[in-house]
This record gives C-alpha cells, sequence and structure tokens, in this order.
C-alpha cells in the first residue's frame, strides 16, 4: 500500500497494482495517494494498452476513471462499514495518445449518504486532458456481498 494513503489501513484493502485482479492490473492504474477526497494516480501508457490503429484503447481511461472513483468513495465511507460501487460510468476520450505517463485525479462532486458523484481526469505529462469522466456510485454495507 503507498506509504501516503490517509485511510485507516485496517478500513481499506491492499491498493496496490499487485494486489488487483488480473482485469485492473493489466489497466496498469497505480495509485498513488488515496483519501475521501481525492484520488491521485498514474498510468503509464504503451504499446501494452494500443488498439489495432496504434493508440491507446479508450477502455484504459474509462478503467482508469472508475477505479479511482470507485476507491475514493469507498475510503470515504470506509469508517461507516461500507464500501462503494460504480453504477453509472460516463467517460469522454479527449486526445488520442500513444505513449505517456498519464496522471490520473479523481474528486467528489456529491457525497450523500447512499450515493456519491465523482469527477476523474486524465492528463499526460504536458497536462492536456486525456479523458474526463464521471462516476456515480452507491454505498453499500461491507458484509452485503460474503466472498
Amino acid at each position: 500500500m503507498p506509504a501516503n494513503v490517509t485511510t485507516q489501513a485496517a478500513e481499506m484493502p491492499d491498493l496496490s497494482i499487485e494486489a488487483a485482479g488480473r482485469f485492473v492490473a493489466a489497466a496498469g492504474l497505480v495509485i498513488d495517494e488515496v483519501s475521501g477526497t481525492r484520488v491521485l494516480g498514474h498510468l503509464d501508457l504503451g504499446a501494452d494498452h494500443h488498439t489495432p490503429w496504434g493508440i491507446v484503447h479508450g477502455g484504459i481511461y474509462a478503467t482508469a476513471v472508475e477505479t479511482a472513483a470507485s476507491v475514493g468513495a469507498s475510503a470515504a465511507v470506509a469508517e461507516r462499514g461500507q464500501y462503494a460501487v460504480g453504477v453509472h460510468n460516463s467517460t469522454d476520450f479527449l486526445r488520442s495518445s500513444v505513449e505517456c505517463q498519464a496522471s490520473v485525479v479523481a474528486e467528489p462532486i456529491h457525497q450523500g449518504r447512499s450515493q456519491q458523484l465523482w469527477m476523474v481526469t486524465v492528463a499526460d505529462q504536458e497536462q492536456r486532458l486525456l479523458a474526463r469522466g464521471q462516476v456515480r456510485l452507491r454505498n453499500l454495507e461491507r458484509d452485503r456481498f460474503s466472498h
């Protein structure tokens, strides 16, 4: 877990890329900082993320948007014994990329008792927006689904 995660370790799962499921790990989102009001991360984008046309697949951006929002929203409700799951993801792909280290920034627009709305931006090294998304999330009791 990153050293600067601001939630209690006992409240949040391991957020490292190594602990992620294969799908999220393949997308390559690295979480650098987490709180209930902000998530910072990055993606090292390159040929492994390309479409047949040689540009980064938009699904990588949608995955990063969903993941960052879910992590932040879950951190926001962890002390209440809850976690958050995405119920709607709207990601706009704004600029093509071939290779870069993209920053991912997620911040809440609304945090309510039963749902949250988060805005996520993905930008290249020159701070040009590659993608922007909004995720609506539902807060659920942690014991609602057992593994």
